[in-house]
Formats: structure tokens, sequence, C-alpha cells
């Protein structure tokens, strides 16, 4: 069996590519970085390390990657290809799918099997909107037939796995936590599930689930954080103020979640306390400045902070903790990231109260806009201690 997998980063290596070589997968990496593809060329292996007291490592073999610039050997991988994954970032989506939809093509000639793509992207719908992308590339007819003989589901993933440098550069080292939940398809009935993979019928629950407690309480703890001058998660996490912020901003989520997919209460309250356990991993290094970054795509509407105070609000549930992490965020001022740079600019040019509205969506007599408003101002004197203005 052979799959196809963009992306030889950390994520792609160490937790996708593991749980597919785990699986019986002969594993092609698509990459435009020279040196990971050449590594991967050269050596036919990497090895995967837990942070845990243990180090456990894992061997990663009957490996190799090709260059993502060279489209048609791309197509030609993926017209052989019996599985097909990407741990890109969302915003590079776009720039594969036209060698993925010349694959497709090649496939529909040689009556290939069905072909599973999967989208591992921090991302609602990462695969639906990688078909999209897809499909611009493909005729009417071929889309018609794409439809039979190649599926898109939607998936939802999981795993710190925190910027590092190794002597060796293919070595990457991730948490022992995982998870990889995917939803189901008529299509893919024949196929041999993986391994390790949360097979469910319904996706969105179990996406929000890990967006809205995970992701969440990741740049909770790094805004707070950097507005105290840590430089990683595992500092700020022995902050016992910043620790009731991140865990009272995910009881808010998470009485929201439970609300809308009725969840169980017991669980889910489980299910935080151990997320809070992930956040403080002695042998994890989570840089601050790396979970803060994009301030601006994390103060969107539909986004970790905004989206699961909007839902509490809805159904009545005080957002005090997630409209401070709002406000904190507002604050994050981190020189060479360009949204923290647009999102100072808009403040200082328009105020508070338009750059809430302009990046939250919430006009200035919603509740929320009030209350994040209101801790902007409270959380002022921190931001200037950190830039020692007093």
């Amino acid at each position: 069996m052979k799959a196809v997998h963009f992306g030889a980063g950390n994520i792609g290596r160490g937790f996708i590519g593991l749980l597919l070589h785990n699986a019986g997968y002969e594993l092609c990496f698509v990459d435009v970085n020279d040196t990971l593809v050449t590594e991967l060329q050269k050596k036919g292996q990497y090895a995967v390390k837990l942070a845990n007291e243990q180090g456990d490592t894992y061997l990663v073999d009957h490996v190799t990657a090709i260059d993502g610039k060279n489209i048609a050997l791309v197509a030609e991988t993926i017209a052989e290809a019996d599985f097909v994954t990407t741990a890109v970032g969302v915003s590079v989506l776009k720039h594969i799918a036209a060698a993925i939809a010349k694959g497709l093509e090649l496939r529909l000639t040689r009556g290939k099997a069905a072909l599973p793509i999967i989208a591992c992207e921090n991302a609602l719908g990462g695969s639906t909107i990688l078909k999209q992308f897809v499909y611009e590339h493909l005729s009417a007819e071929a889309q018609a037939k794409t439809d039979q003989h190649a599926v898109f589901p939607d998936a939802a993933v999981d795993r710190i796995v925190p910027v590092q440098q190794h002597e060796d550069p293919l070595q990457v080292t991730v948490e022992p936590f995982y998870e990889w939940t995917v939803e189901r398809s008529p299509l893919l009935d024949s196929l041999e599930e993986i391994a390790g993979v949360h097979y469910v019928d319904q996706l969105e629950p179990y996406i929000e689930r890990k967006l809205f407690t995970v992701n969440t309480g990741h740049c909770v703890a790094a805004y707070h954080g950097f507005l105290k001058s840590y430089a990683t998660i595992q500092e700020a996490m022995k902050d016992p103020a910043i620790v009731a912020e991140v865990r009272g901003a995910l009881l808010e989520s998470g009485a929201a979640l439970v609300q809308i997919y009725h969840f169980d209460e017991k669980a889910h309250a489980e299910y935080i306390e151990q997320i809070l356990e992930r956040f403080v991993n002695p042998y994890l290094v989570d840089e601050i400045v790396r979970i803060g970054r994009s301030p601006v795509r994390k103060l969107s509407p539909n986004d970790r902070l905004v989206r699961p105070a909007t839902l509490a609000y809805q159904y009545g549930i005080p957002a005090t903790h997630l409209t401070t992490a709002m406000a904190a965020a507002l604050h994050f001022d981190c020189a060479g990231d360009p949204e923290s740079d647009q999102l100072q600019a808009s403040i200082r040019e328009y105020g508070i109260h338009s750059t809430i509205t302009r990046f939250t969506g919430l006009d200035e007599q919603h509740p929320l806009h009030i209350q994040a408003a209101e801790k902007y101002s409270l959380l002022g004197p921190l931001q200037a201690v950190r830039h020692g203005k007093e």
C-alpha cells in the first residue's frame, strides 16, 4: 500500500506519517523544502521521539520524498497511490490542488480504486476546502467521474508538535497524546480502516470540541503569557493566575459545547483537565510567540475565541474569561508578525472599539464587545510594563 502525504514538516513526519507507517503504508512525502526532500530520499527513514520521561523513539522507514514543484511527478505518484493526506496549512491547499487534480485525471484513465484524500489541517472542513480547490482544475465531466472514484472526508487532528532543532533534520519530537478523527464515507466502506484513527458519522462536534478546547486553551495561555513576558506555554502554565484564566475559558467554551452537542458533562470536564495536563508537559517547549501569532485570524468571528464566546452568550453562559482572552489577544504586539502589526496599527488609527468590530464582527453595543473593551483597558498596565513604559 502506498500513501502520499503533502508536507514533510514536523506534523507530517511526527503525526500523520507515523500513523500511516504503522498502518503498513509505504510513504512518499511531497514538499518544496529541498533539504527535507533530499534527506528523505537519501536516508529513507527518520525517528519520532515521544516527549515523555522514557523518551520512547520509533523508526519510520520505507519512506521517500518528491519535490512538490515537479507537478508531473506529483501527479503520477498520486495516480498510483492508495491514500493521500496533507498537513501544509489551510492557506497552502490552493497551491497543491493542481497537482492533485492532474493525479486524479490520470487515475480516471487507469481505472484505479477509490482514493481517500484527507486534509489534516487545523481548520473546519479542511478536506472540503481542498476539494473545492481541486475541482477548480477539473472539467465538469471530470468532476462527475471523480465523485465516483475519490472522496474528501473532513478530519480533526490533535497533537502538539512544537518548533524544534535536532542535529538530524528529520528527527521530530511529539507529545504522546494524539487524536485523528475522520468522517465516514460510503465510498470508503470497502477500504481497511487505519489503526489509531477514530471514524465518526458526524465530525463537526469533534472538530469544535478540539478547536474550542485545545486551540482555545493554547492561545489563552499564549496571550496572557505574552503580557507577563513568559517565553513558553510551559512557563506560563506555572502561573496560577494564567492557569485560572485558561481553565475558566475552557469551562465557558465547554459549557456551550455540552449544550450544543450533548457531550457528557463529566466526560468533557475530564477532557478539559487532560488538555491542561498536556499544556504543562515538561518535555515539550511551546514558544508563546508561535502559539500567539496571527492574532487577526484567531480573533475572527468563527475562530477559537470569538466563536465559543458567542455560542456561550447565545446559551446564557458567562464568557468572562473568553472576552478577557480576546482583550489579551488585542494586546499581542509581536515584532515580525504581520497580523500583529496590522492589529496594532488598527488600534492606533481607529481606536479599540472600531478594531474590535472590524476583526471580531461584534458591534459596539454587543455585550461581548463591551466586555472585551473593558478588559482591554484593564490589561493595559501589563502591556505597559512589558514595554518598559512604567
